[in-house]
């Protein structure tokens, strides 16, 4: 069994791709780089003309490797410095769930 993290915030629809960008050079780079993760992925909607939703979700071996990322309390977010600059929202937590090994899904 493996710990699926999920991130999600409304950013600002024209500095989406931008974004985008940025985080997978931020905390998706960060993520792969640390023991224990399996995987990342970036997702992301349209919500109307001004606003977009991302998602990031992350795949870990277990709680104690999400630590190793996130710090003692793995509920709360993680920022980077140029955040702010994107974000319409700035969600405290994230939700973690019981899940599927990534390199299992789907078979």
């Amino acid at each position: 069994m493996a710990v699926l993290r999920e991130w999600r915030a409304e950013i600002r629809r024209e500095l989406k791709h931008e974004y985008v960008e940025y985080v997978r050079s931020t905390g998706i780079a960060e993520y792969r780089a640390l023991p224990g993760n399996l995987g990342a992925v970036v997702a992301t909607r349209d919500l109307d003309e001004e606003r977009s939703e991302i998602v990031t979700l992350s795949w870990w071996t277990d709680n104690k490797a999400i630590q190793s990322f996130a710090g003692e309390d793995i509920s709360i977010a993680r920022y980077f410095p140029e955040d702010d600059r994107f974000l319409l929202t700035r969600p405290e937590g994230v939700l973690h769930y019981d899940s599927t090994p990534l390199s299992e899904a789907g078979g």
